[in-house]
């Protein structure tokens, strides 16, 4: 395993991106444990791609527009969602040391979903994967298999140290019902920006 591969997958990890907001909300609104529980539902909304990537069905996104699009659309409604949800929900940011867990189950699903519903994953995972692995030798796939655990390691990892961040913040942010307003608008927003972004990608 090269340092190049190491190093680029850092990069694009740490890079905030739909995962970092919703893993960073949890954290905001419920503490560590909810953001390592969100943790684990982004980082598995990678699997599908990884999968798409080593059996060759990302050359279908790559090479049907159709395909493409309708994923992508799938992707920007989600966005959109939980945009304007986090939006109108006043009690989502609320941050309250008894306030009832959400169940795990439906915080991994959601985190799942925000990844999955996002075609730009399969296409770099298409284009990533093979810059190092050699596609004739005979354990490429194993090796794809091998890199793509790392790089969802290091996704884990550092979603848990943004969450862990956010939740260390909860407590100078308790009580202080303007800065958490005009944090559930800033995350509204980065998700709805993300949604245009996500919306205006051509492949």
């Amino acid at each position: 395993m090269s340092i190049e591969f190491l190093l680029t997958s850092l990069v694009i990890v740490i890079t905030p991106g739909t995962g970092v907001l919703y893993t960073m909300a949890a954290g905001l609104s419920r503490g560590t444990k909810a953001s390592v529980v969100a943790s684990v539902g982004c980082t598995l909304g990678i699997v599908p791609h990884i999968l798409a990537a080593i059996t060759g069905l990302a050359a279908l996104l790559h090479t049907s527009a159709v395909a493409f699009q309708t994923l992508k659309y799938l992707g920007v409604a989600y966005l959109l969602y939980m945009a304007w949800s986090t939006w109108r929900d006043k009690g989502n940011l609320l941050v309250e040391k008894d306030k009832e867990p959400r169940p795990a189950s439906r915080v991994i699903l959601s985190g799942i979903l925000l990844n999955v519903l996002n075609p730009k994953l399969t296409i770099f995972f298409f284009a990533f994967l093979p810059q190092f692995v050699s596609t004739g030798a005979p354990d490429a796939v194993w090796k794809m298999v091998e890199l793509s655990a790392v790089f969802m390691a290091m996704t884990f990892v550092v979603f848990v140290g943004y969450g862990a961040f956010a939740a260390a913040i909860r407590t100078h942010v308790i009580s202080r019902p303007k800065i958490l307003s005009w944090l559930r608008r800033g995350f509204a927003g980065a998700f709805a920006g993300l949604a245009a972004s996500l919306a205006f990608t051509d492949k």
